[in-house]
């Protein structure tokens, strides 16, 4: 997901998001740890996501 699509969201929407990439980011370790997952980038993708949503939703508590 890029940066602006997340900006575009609002932070209710946003939030949720957050918490499901998350549960995503951990069931895809977790299976990475049993057995080698397919694309092993894709863990590295979800992290660098759920660092870019929780960025923004800082940028916007600090702005208000």
């Amino acid at each position: 997901m890029k940066i602006a699509e997340i900006k575009e969201l609002p932070t209710n929407e946003l939030q949720e998001r957050l918490e499901t990439e998350e549960q995503k980011f951990h069931q895809l370790k977790l299976n990475h740890s049993i057995s080698p997952v397919e694309n092993p980038s894709s863990i590295k993708e979800a992290r660098r996501t759920i660092a870019r949503m929780k960025t923004v939703l800082r940028e916007r508590e600090l702005n208000k």
